[in-house]
């Protein structure tokens, strides 16, 4: 069974000669605790080249201590880090495949296998306020820690120090400063590591994070050039890879919110891939297709499984508020329940759905597609080239693709131009995510021009939901007659959807003027 347990600490390195100061002189502590004795064994897992470690999430199997067993600690904002339990178990060589589901967004295909070990002499306090209660625990540790040999033949090696965590219990983060700045004083340093697996494999996450793109043979070329290197400013390449490393990060870190039931973990990670998407196709000059459009395609293919999970989750948010602004008098029979009812049914399903696919040995090959795209970028010869100027034309073939579907659209009517304004929403997309991209060397253009395709993005999404609602509007009343219920109200909430939809149409059309301007100066 899997517990959770949110860890806000801060780490602190300390000389041999270091003494705790009076911590009962920090406001709110009353007394700090006896010291409490633990003997603690780590085997942290990794892949060989340190996939999890490098996402900021480490794996290990810790005995001794009152928090024995499998532990994955996973990044949650600043200084704090979402920490899952699992139990010991029988398993000692190889990761129980329930510890391993959280992260193999991460891992891909990838086994992790030992790469590190620790066995830390830990004395643990705690400071306690005057109603008795733990306001946090200072951990003062002896760490001997072992970095295991990447390849056979290799010696582990071996360091030592000595470190000092203070963890949050039911004090707040003003304590943790405060105590914080009393260990400084006293001559304590703040870590330089966030984990002590990070620290002992630090020469090994310096040398992956530059090691050389590829060989000769590969076909691929290393980012970068004679231009970056005399300080005229970042390469195409560079500015490009930049981004796709990022958004990777960003795809990444929504894989694990959706496995770990977090909300929006659907919605961030359908645009992580719409984003990635949209580089690979803006800057195909700089990134060879030949190897990008297959990652696209299989991009485009796991957004679009997890399409009905998101869509279904905002149709059913928005009903039921639109209900909820009813005058009671036109909600007819049991409304309110039923579309509860469906989306407590629909999130159920769709979280199951979601983690099926990203369980997927389809999906778990395009995470090695990605993590070797990030190893070996296959990068074209403008990648040398500065950034700007490819930035810009990548910005300029977005808004002319941007433009041809607004005409589209225009031309059009009824069904087909509906179908024309939501090809115009996805070239929008296309436009603001190039033109993140292309924001550190264009500036505030593009900032503008970001700014402007978001606005379309919202009103043209409005009606582009509606199709969504309708759908549900239909579906639940015909369910509602069958069960004998009056389904008035699911007729009155495919009406004013339609409404919806025609308002969000009709405000596109005042703002694309102002829009289109927006675009021309940009892209001048």
């Amino acid at each position: 069974m899997t517990t959770e347990h949110m860890e806000i600490e801060r780490k602190f390195e300390a000389g041999p000669e270091f003494v705790l100061p009076d911590l009962t002189t920090v406001p709110g502590v009353a007394c700090v605790g006896e010291p409490e004795e633990h003997e603690l064994e780590a085997t942290y897992y990794d892949t060989p080249d340190l996939r999890l470690l490098r996402s900021k999430v480490t794996l290990r199997r810790r005995t001794g201590g009152p928090d024995a067993g499998w532990h994955v600690k996973l990044p949650a904002g600043a200084g704090a880090r979402r920490e899952l339990h699992q139990p010991l178990g029988p398993a000692v060589e190889s990761v129980p495949q329930p510890v391993l589901e959280p992260v193999l967004g991460i891992l891909g295909t990838g086994s992790p296998v030992p790469v590190a070990t620790v066995h830390t002499h830990r004395l643990v306090r705690r400071l306690v306020d005057a109603d008795g209660r733990a306001l946090a625990e200072v951990a003062d540790d002896a760490v001997t820690g072992a970095a295991l040999p990447a390849e056979a033949g290799q010696a582990a090696t071996v360091v030592t120090w000595r470190e000092i965590e203070v963890e949050l219990a039911d004090g707040d983060e003003g304590l943790l400063d405060a105590v914080g700045c009393l260990l400084v004083e006293a001559g304590a340093r703040v870590s330089g590591s966030a984990s002590k697996v990070g620290r002992i494999l630090a020469d090994r996450l310096a040398a992956l994070g530059n090691q050389p793109s590829a060989g000769e043979d590969s076909g691929r070329r290393k980012p970068g050039g004679q231009q970056a290197r005399r300080g005229r400013g970042p390469t195409a390449g560079e500015l490009v890879l930049a981004a796709v490393a990022e958004r990777i990060g960003d795809l990444r870190s929504a894989d694990v919110a959706v496995r770990t039931g977090q909300p929006d973990g659907v919605h961030d990670f359908r645009v992580a891939c719409r984003r990635l998407r949209s580089i690979f196709a803006a800057f195909r000059p700089v990134l060879a297709r030949e190897h990008t459009d297959p990652v696209r395609a299989e991009l485009q293919w796991v957004g679009r499984e997890l399409s009905g999970t998101r869509d279904g989750e905002v149709a059913l948010e928005h009903l039921r508020a639109l209900v909820a602004e009813q005058p009671p008098e036109l909600v007819l029979g049991p409304v309110a329940a039923r579309l509860q009812q469906t989306e407590l049914k629909e999130h159920l399903r769709g979280a199951e759905h979601a983690v099926q696919v990203l369980s997927d040995p389809r999906y778990l090959r395009l995470v090695d597609a990605l993590n070797d795209l990030l190893a070996r970028p296959p990068v074209t010869e403008l990648a040398e080239a500065p950034a700007k100027p490819i930035a810009l034309r990548a910005v300029r073939t977005s808004g002319k693709r941007l433009r041809r579907a607004v005409r589209a659209a225009d031309r059009a009517s009824g069904q087909a131009r509906h179908t024309a304004l939501h090809e115009t929403r996805k070239a929008a997309k296309r436009v603001r995510y190039t033109a993140e991209v292309a924001l550190a060397v264009l500036g505030r253009p593009a900032k503008k021009l970001m700014r402007a395709m978001k606005k379309v993005q919202k009103v043209l999404g409005h009606a582009q939901d509606t199709v969504i609602t309708r759908q549900y509007c239909i579906r639940l009343g015909l369910a509602a007659a069958a069960a004998g219920e009056n389904a008035w109200t699911y007729g009155r909430l495919h009406a004013l959807e339609e409404a919806r939809a025609e308002r969000a149409e009709q405000q596109f059309w005042t703002r694309w003027p102002r829009i289109r301007a927006v675009l021309k100066a940009a892209t001048s």
